[in-house]
């Protein structure tokens, strides 16, 4: 993970703001460089966007049980 996106990361943490969690942990998903490690923030993105109730919720838990870490 990019030393910026950690920084968001952590800004965005500090801010409370889940919105951009969810985006930043996707973003960090698709940047992993490892199916363990984007598995790990896709977790993270999908447990913030489950208390927003954001319609991306959906989308992540599809990409979560495709890598067979949620059972669909």
């Amino acid at each position: 993970m990019s030393g910026d996106l950690d920084a968001r990361l952590l800004a965005a943490h500090a801010a409370g703001d889940s919105a951009a969690l969810v985006r930043l942990y996707s973003d960090a998903a698709d940047a992993a460089a490892s199916e363990d490690a984007a598995g790990f923030f896709l977790t993270h993105a999908y447990i913030f966007a489950l208390e927003l109730g954001a319609a991306e919720a959906r989308q992540i838990r599809a990409r979560l049980v495709r890598m067979g870490r949620d059972t669909g």
